[in-house]
């Protein structure tokens, strides 16, 4: 939006001592140290918004960062010509200290969210967010009354049907990839739950099954940008979720949210990071009394060792998750446990075993793998390929090609960028033998999805 000049930040940079080049140099830099890493201002860009020009969130709040530095002294938007309300650059990454705090973080993520604000989509993953978040799942007080006094009655209708939509969403999302429903996902909790946790009444039961609906399909929304490998939406999406949870007083759903955190930290070669969230996990399960969520929070626990190179410790975690496998009563569990079968757990089981370079051990649990239910279609592609990358290590090459195959057909079925990158890995780990009959067909029958 073009205005008349901008005195005030001119007023500014000549008090700071700035060059316009200078300027533009340390704002692409802060913005690369704050997450936002690809800003690409220079000195014309200076220029503009002297002239006038309202440059776009996340500059106006680097800006205040970068004189405030220079100057020794706070610097506020108003100070550089840019009155508004400027949303902060860590939003979501913080684990609040009490339910409102958390309501305003929350519906003003989702709302940025749907806005697809940059600094938002450029954000990277940042371990210090996710150990915080963690340690304040497990030492903050129990909420004290999550209620609200908003002119919105909120009932069972209300939160059965968040219930629902979370669901659906969730079996659509297994079925086709996170790309062909986030978006939905995301108006869906803006639109509709935003209003009831600001602007409803309840008491506290209802309140805290509302949080515990809400942090529901939070983390739903959190694991498709995980799914998209938008590592650091994921995280603040995440952090919210068990801030919600906190809310709910939901050890099991907090215990699945910090197995979801250790997870990713895993997926992106953060063993160490990963180690910590699993074993957090296992304290929440322990308080919850859910062996299924205990055995989720241990074979991550291995595959964290796994990453480490440490089979030992892998092993003793992976002894530890089958006891509590074993213990489990399903029937006394939340249904949304339910898809941690023994086909999961054998797939676990097989990704630390590939990771370790043990491949018969992958192969038998990778096959085990494969008995499950149809309608995981992500989980099979996932399965398939970590059967074929096990063949591949025990040297059964032909077999291994014929795996492949299928899993990267699943892959081209899917919006999935997960299912790419196990796609890729395979591509990868087949690269040795890429003068081999089979491979040369494989390469041929899959040369469209490789394209894509």
């Amino acid at each position: 939006m073009e205005r008349g000049p901008n005195q005030l930040l001119q007023q500014l940079i000549a008090e700071a001592g700035f060059s316009h080049k200078g300027l533009a140099r340390c704002l692409n830099a802060l913005g690369a140290a704050r997450g936002t890493p690809g800003l690409k201002y220079d000195h014309s860009s200076v220029l503009r918004w002297i002239g006038g020009q309202r440059p776009r969130d996340p500059v106006p709040c680097l800006l205040t960062e970068i004189f405030a530095l220079r100057l020794g002294r706070p610097v506020t938007p108003e100070e550089l010509g840019m009155p508004a309300i400027i949303t902060p650059l860590h939003l979501g990454q913080e684990f609040t200290h009490t339910w409102q705090e958390g309501i305003a973080t929350v519906t003003a993520l989702w709302r940025a969210d749907v806005e697809r604000r940059r600094f938002l989509i450029d954000s990277t993953f940042a371990l210090g967010a996710g150990s915080v978040g963690a340690i304040r799942w497990l030492t903050s007080p129990n909420e004290g009354r999550p209620s609200g006094s908003g002119a919105r009655r909120v009932g069972r209708a209300e939160i059965g049907a968040i219930q629902e939509v979370t669901r659906s969403f969730g079996e659509l999302d297994n079925r086709f990839g996170s790309g062909r429903v986030r978006t939905s996902v995301v108006k869906y909790l803006d639109s509709a739950v935003s209003p009831l946790l600001k602007n409803g009444s309840y008491g506290e039961s209802t309140g805290r099954q509302l949080a515990a609906a809400a942090a529901e399909l939070t983390r739903l929304a959190g694991w498709m940008a995980y799914d998209m490998e938008q590592h650091g939406l994921a995280q603040r999406y995440l952090i919210q979720a068990l801030r919600l949870a906190r809310g709910a007083d939901d050890h099991t759903l907090g215990g699945e949210i910090l197995a979801g955190m250790a997870h990713q930290a895993i997926y992106m070669g953060q063993p160490d990071h990963a180690l910590d969230l699993a074993r957090a996990a296992q304290l929440a399960a322990r308080r919850a009394g859910v062996n299924t969520l205990l055995a989720s929070a241990h074979v991550l626990e291995a595959h964290a060792h796994a990453g480490r190179g440490d089979a030992r410790s892998c092993g003793a975690s992976l002894n530890d998750a089958e006891a509590a496998f074993d213990a489990r009563k399903p029937a006394d569990e939340p249904k949304w446990l339910s898809y941690f079968d023994e086909a999961y757990l054998s797939a676990k089981f097989a990704h630390c075993f590939r990771d370790l370079g043990e491949g018969e051990r992958a192969v038998r649990y990778a096959r085990r793998s494969l008995d499950m239910d149809g309608r995981f279609v992500r989980g099979r592609m996932f399965n398939l390929s970590l059967l074929a990358a096990g063949l591949l290590q025990c040297g059964e090459l032909e077999e291994a090609c014929s795996t492949a195959a299928s899993a990267m057909t699943l892959a081209g079925e899917l919006q999935s960028a997960r299912s790419r990158s196990y796609a890729a890995d395979l591509r990868r780990r087949l690269g040795p033998y890429k003068k081999e009959r089979a491979v040369m067909t494989l390469k041929e029958r899959t040369r469209e999805l490789a394209a894509v």
